[in-house]
């Protein structure tokens, strides 16, 4: 059974679920991204209903005709009857080269976001990992993301969790003072060669 046909269970003892994205989850993720993410100014709160839509389309066309590398998980609080959706992460190929596409392909992980309530209960953890199998599947033996220079709580996970700094990436509208991105990249150990 592939990676990518079966659920995925990277849970501390049976609260939390990681499985492939389904059609039903997607308001949920943009409800979560929107909240994680300050895309609107707080001042300006009626902006996302309307961004939370955007995204919604955005997802959706995404996973439903999704690149041949490319995957939408979640995580799933099964604590309850309920089992809300907790956390959302996507994985797929991009090009070192925008105006090349497939040239320089590598593995990159985006949009990892937890809810609030479910923060620093292992969730982005078990996300993080259940995009390796789906990395090793497809061939791949690194994973690389970007985390803002001033997210002390991601860097520690991702440098717990095996990844390494690649370089810093100077922020376009550091007059606004926005912090420098970097980016980061997990090399993949293969999997076990089993003995017969």
């Amino acid at each position: 059974m592939s990676v990518s046909s079966r659920q995925t269970d990277f849970s501390s003892p049976t609260r939390y679920c990681v499985r492939a994205v389904q059609p039903s989850d997607l308001y949920e993720i943009a409800g979560v991204l929107v909240d994680s993410f300050p895309l609107y100014p707080s001042f300006l709160p009626w902006l996302a209903p309307v961004i939370r839509v955007g995204i919604h389309e955005d997802l959706r066309s995404r996973t439903r005709f999704p690149a041949p590398n490319y995957v939408c998980l979640v995580a799933i609080d099964t604590s309850d009857r309920a089992e809300r959706l907790v956390g959302t992460v996507e994985i797929g190929l991009r090009g070192t080269n925008p105006w090349q596409p497939r040239t320089n392909q590598y593995m990159y992980l985006s949009n990892l976001a937890v809810r609030e309530d479910a923060r620093r209960q292992g969730v982005a953890q078990q996300l993080l990992l259940a995009c390796e199998p789906y990395v090793q599947e497809w061939g791949y033996r690194d994973i690389y993301l970007h985390v803002l220079e001033t997210n002390e709580a991601a860097k520690r996970l991702y440098f717990k969790l095996g990844y390494q700094l690649e370089e810093i990436q100077p922020s376009w509208d550091w007059f606004l003072g926005k912090p420098r991105r970097m980016f980061l990249r997990k090399e993949l150990r293969s999997p076990e060669v089993r003995e017969l």
